[in-house]
């Protein structure tokens, strides 16, 4: 039978694990590419915001291997690509995040991926915490929230860049958000898209999970991630709690 959320497809039977029976106390969700369907419209926008503030058209497809780096990398690396002229970083980020929450997170465009918010709401329902940690600063966190219906105060702690000084593929995000749900990093499952978000995770010394919404499974492997899903609603506790059998 096919396995669902909740274990064997169908079955909703899920209750709170102990703390002391379980290996891990708290998923750590990124943002872009997890949440939400939110990578190709950011890509979207940053093509706009380049052809309409530089006169240059790029290849959406060029934004991919700076996916999960934060905006200021992930728009200066498409600029060094181009050989972009005066390519201030700060001024794009702010022109991209102009052109992306109104005409994509706020337009109605952008969606969560199906299953999600079920995903969320059992793993609090066993006992674990969530968090969002993000590369993406936090104006477009709150944006893709609001877009995609989900309310901030379900999550137990949110990580931004503008919180942190080294962005993926540095541990620092994921290592933060554990610290301040008060977990050790050892004990946290982290839910990523991009690989630098697989290097960060690695890096903490954390369980990941990929998804391949942005990157292909061949890509994802190469870092070896514990677990590789074709979307996040595919996930099951069992994937989370590295268990053996589906939490009945």
């Amino acid at each position: 039978m096919e396995k669902g959320l909740f274990g064997k497809a169908g079955s909703t039977t899920v209750s709170l694990i102990p703390s002391g029976e379980r290996k891990y106390d708290a998923v750590l969700f990124d943002m872009d590419g997890v949440l939400c369907d939110s990578e190709i419209l950011s890509r979207l926008a940053a093509a706009t915001m380049f052809s309409q503030y530089h006169n240059v058209r790029v290849k959406p497809e060029h934004f991919a291997a700076f996916t999960g780096q934060g905006e200021e990398r992930f728009l200066s690396g498409v600029a060094e690509m181009y050989n972009v002229p005066h390519f201030d970083p700060v001024i794009a980020k702010q022109r991209f995040f102009d052109i992306y929450i109104s005409q994509y997170a706020l337009s109605g465009k952008l969606h969560s991926y199906p299953g999600v918010k079920d995903l969320i709401a059992v793993c609090k329902k066993v006992g674990l915490f969530v968090a969002v940690a993000s590369s993406a600063d936090r104006i477009k966190v709150r944006a893709n929230l609001l877009g995609i219906g989900l309310d901030e105060q379900i999550f137990d702690y949110i990580v931004e860049s503008d919180q942190i000084e080294r962005k993926k593929p540095f541990p620092d995000i994921f290592l933060q958000a554990a610290k301040g749900l008060g977990v050790n990093p050892e004990r946290c499952v982290v839910i990523e898209d991009a690989t630098a978000g697989i290097q960060a995770a690695k890096e903490a010394g954390m369980r990941c999970i990929a998804v391949t919404t942005s990157l292909s499974a061949e890509q994802l492997s190469s870092l070896y991630p514990d677990v590789i899903k074709e979307h996040p609603g595919l996930i099951t506790i069992s994937d989370i709690l590295g268990l053996e059998e589906d939490v009945q």
